[in-house]
């Protein structure tokens, strides 16, 4: 029987064993609470500050600029959030840049801001879904408050121009009495391009721990102190005061042990997964009226596609009976009725859309493995097609 071929890589990982491994001694063993003053809470303190110095040097950053959430998404409302509730934000409230192609956890709070009287100017994006760095500057606005832009695109890969904007934005706070906060999620990246966080010139930056192997329930939220961030959540005052909450120690061994691993790996992990890609785009190609959706210099590990004539949805559940795992989208939606918002904007007519899916991949994937993947692809697509004729 054909194993299972998991690619749906970007909206989780499977936790690597060596991740497991480095796991396993906090759930039993080392079960301290880091708050406690004795011996066992000491012990967990000291892990968790061991883990925290580990991921600030591997995202060059000071470690006190690290602060650990529950996920990728409360680290986005965190960002974006505490600065909207400094208490001169809270009176007046100003204008927040952003795209229509970011994560549901950003825009989302951008939403909610809104309706507190905050104004939005969402950037154009073209086919595929990029945005132009040049055209940056023309909406800035006076009262120009926060810019939230993703780094990679979990939909298409695509890379938005982060250091640009963050040099325009350097530049512009140079006469600015409140200066723009800059925020990237950063979650799609780690792992999938070279990442150092102050090439990106950001003040706020998001990662999580399930999509680079590592455990679900644990984000990452870099936040330069010029970003003057003020907490969400109210408690006993754990992270520096910003986020309340017992740590979650075994999860954040998980994650530093896991971006250790993606990021000591980087250069041949994104070999192969390049070269799965090429395979995969070309054989995607030879379907006929295939379409690739992302671009050619996007982020190597996600692949969008569409299938005229094929609900995506329909085509998912076809492929899982050959034990192929793709995606229609983003999984934090997927559930939901509708279409995807980012494949909206980008323009996509409402037939390719739901005749789209999510491909994403992973270094542990074998070129067999794509080969197989691309001729279950062609049948499937083709039997659908006869079927719905």
């Amino acid at each position: 029987m054909q194993n299972e071929i998991y690619l749906d890589n970007s909206a989780t990982t499977p936790v690597a064993e060596e991740v497991v491994q480095a796991m396993e001694p906090y759930w039993s063993v080392q079960y301290g609470n880091p708050s406690s003053p004795h011996l066992r809470g000491v012990a967990a303190q000291k892990i968790m500050n061991a883990c925290r110095a580990q991921l600030a040097s591997i995202l060059q950053v000071n470690p006190n600029e690290l602060y650990f959430t529950g996920s990728g998404t409360e680290a986005n409302n965190l960002a974006l959030q505490g600065v909207a509730n400094a208490p001169y934000f809270l009176r007046n409230p100003g204008h927040i840049i952003t795209t229509p192609i970011e994560h549901p956890s950003v825009l989302n709070v951008v939403k909610h801001l809104e309706k507190l009287g905050w104004e939005v100017t969402y950037l154009p994006v073209d086919r595929f879904g990029r945005i132009d760095p040049e055209e940056f500057p023309r909406y800035l606005q006076p009262n120009t408050k926060i810019v939230s832009i993703m780094l990679v695109n979990n939909e298409l890969g695509t890379i938005a121009p982060v250091r640009q904007i963050g040099e325009i934005i350097q530049r512009e706070n140079q006469g600015r009495q409140h200066r723009i906060i800059f925020h990237v999620d950063a979650v799609q990246a780690l792992g999938h391009m070279p990442l150092k966080v102050p090439e990106l010139k950001a003040h706020l930056c998001t990662f999580s721990g399930h999509k680079i192997f590592g455990p679900k329930g644990i984000g990452l939220l870099y936040a330069h102190k010029q970003a003057q961030l003020r907490p969400i959540i109210f408690g006993g005052e754990q992270e520096g005061g910003l986020r309340s909450g017992t740590e979650n120690v075994p999860a954040i061994v998980g994650l530093a042990k896991a971006a250790q691993l993606v990021t000591d790996n980087l250069e041949e992990n994104l070999r192969k997964i390049r070269e799965l890609r090429h395979a995969l785009i070309e054989g995607i190609k030879t379907i006929p009226a295939a379409q690739v959706n992302s671009p050619e210099d996007g982020a190597p590990h996600i692949i969008s596609a569409s299938f005229p004539g094929v609900r995506g949805e329909v085509l998912v559940h076809f492929l899982e009976q050959k034990r192929i795992f793709v995606s229609m989208g983003a999984a934090c939606s997927s559930k939901k009725r509708g279409v995807s918002h980012v494949l909206q904007a980008v323009g996509l007519e409402h037939e390719q859309i739901l005749s789209t899916i999510r491909l994403s991949l992973a270094p542990q994937i074998t070129l067999a493995q794509i080969e197989y993947v691309v001729y279950s692809l062609k049948e499937t697509v083709e039997e659908i097609r006869n079927i719905y004729v």
